[in-house]
Parts: structure tokens; sequence; C-alpha cells
């Protein structure tokens, strides 16, 4: 019997998005004793400098907003236990369409084949049985997690001997409770959610894993706070401890790839590996 300890590495497009959708179960699996890799693949540097300065806006300075974003992805991954943190350093693309797209070093615009050699060299360490990462769409369409996604399936397929893929998803659900409280909250009225809108997330019934993380709500709470650079996250920790655990408390998956023959639904991504 293999008495090497369960790995699970989570392939990530920026510092922070390790918490958001992966956070809970990264917390949660250190505290079990799995093994935990997290994986980010660029830098950062399309983020918000200090004072919320954008990209291309006065006093904002990528070279710095890369420093602080590293130690701020050092301090999360420290609050969530992770045992071992990669980065790639791929440049950050910016939103699809911007220019930042197409600069030299982006991740947008390096050829799938070498990033995913990279990758497939961490998956070899590591030897990872679980590997989370987004799916097709990477979530929104960001087009550094719609990358991410595709290097992690072509690094998979390359390095072999992953026992279990899943992507992680957000429940159509899920989506529908956050705007009722956005707008509860009055950060948006109902007309900002036109019901002829195209539906946010995933249709509940395609999830086939979802993970109690209600336990660990709270490193995961401290882990988004570490990034405090970015407004991404003032929403969520301006919910409170409370709140932000009831609606992070569970983090949904749809399995892509098993050979444990795991029946599904699951409620944790090491089912059939113990």
């Amino acid at each position: 019997m293999n008495n090497r300890p369960l790995t699970l590495m989570t392939v990530h497009a920026h510092p922070d998005d390790e918490v958001t959708s992966t956070g809970g179960v990264l917390a949660r699996y250190a505290a079990e004793g799995v093994t935990t890799i997290v994986v980010t693949c660029t830098d950062g540097r399309c983020g918000d400098g200090p004072g919320g300065a954008k990209p291309g806006g006065a006093g904002h300075d990528p070279e710095q907003v890369v420093a602080i974003r590293r130690g701020e992805l050092e301090a999360s991954c420290g609050i969530l236990k992770v045992t071992h943190l990669e980065t790639l350093g791929y440049h950050d693309s910016g939103m699809m369409g911007w220019p930042s797209n197409d600069a030299p070093g982006a991740f947008w615009s390096t050829p799938v084949d070498e990033a995913a050699a990279r990758l497939a060299e961490l998956i070899r360490r590591y030897r990872p049985d679980v590997v989370v990462t987004y799916d097709e769409n990477g979530g929104y369409g960001h087009p550094d997690h719609i990358q991410a996604h595709r290097v992690t399936m072509a690094a998979v397929a390359l390095a072999g001997d992953v026992t279990k893929v899943y992507w992680s998803v957000t429940p159509r659900s899920a989506m529908d409770d956050m705007a009722e409280r956005m707008i509860a909250a009055g950060l948006f009225t109902p007309e900002d959610f036109p019901a002829d809108a195209p539906p946010m997330g995933v249709p509940d019934e395609d999830i086939t894993t979802r993970v109690d993380t209600t336990e660990v709500a709270a490193q995961k709470f401290d882990a988004l706070s570490a990034h405090a650079s970015q407004g991404d996250g003032a929403f969520f920790i301006g919910l409170g401890r409370e709140t932000f655990g009831e609606m992070m408390g569970t983090e949904s998956f749809i399995r892509v790839q098993d050979s444990t023959g795991a029946p599904l639904p699951e409620t944790d991504l090491f089912a059939g590996l113990r």
C-alpha cells in the first residue's frame, strides 16, 4: 500500500484566485494532512495599484503591483496552510480585449504547449492525486482563466498518472443568491439583473461534487482579506464573517477525469482514494 500522503494541486490564474474558488478545500484538506499545492500562473500586474490605481492610470506601477500581490499571495497561502506555492510568472493579460492580452510575456499569448510543459513538470514532481482548475470558459471569460484551463488540461495529458481532475464552478443557484444579497445591500438594483440576461453560473444539475468547507470559513475569510490591495474581494469581506461563511461555505466542482469509479454525486474530492 502506498503510504504517500494524498496530494491536491490547484491551478489558478492570478493571486487571490486561490481563495475564491478553492480556499475552503485547500484549508480543509490541509487540516486533514493532505499535501496541498497552489500553482499561480500570472503575476497579477493588471490588478489594482495603491489607492485603487488602475492599469494604465496615474499611480499604477506594474512592478510595484507584482511585488505587492506576491506578498499577499504568500500571506494567503500561509493562512490556508498550503504546503507548496509555485508561480509560473507569466504576465497578467488583463481583461479580454485589452492591449495587454498580446503583450510580450502575457499568459494569454503564450503557446499552450509551452506553458503546459512547465506545468507538467510540476505535476510529475508533486504527483497530485487530484488536480483542480477552471472550466472551458474560465468561470467568467477572463483570458487568463481560460488559458489556465487549457494549459492544465494539456499538462495533465502530458504528465499522465493524475487520478482525478475537477473544474471549480459556481452553481446558478449561488449566483442568484449573490445577486439577491447585492440588491439587498443596495449595491445593485433589480434592473441590473434583467430577466432576459444570460444566466450566470452553471446549472445546478451539472455539478458532480459539493464539498462542505464551513468549518474553515474563517480561514477562507482571512485569506481573502490578505489580498487587501484588490477591490474584487471587498464585497465579500464587507459581508462579515457570518454571512461570508453562509455564502462561501460550500465549494462546487465538476468531475471531468476519474479512475477510481467513485459514485456521483460526491462530497469529497478524494472519494475513491481513501
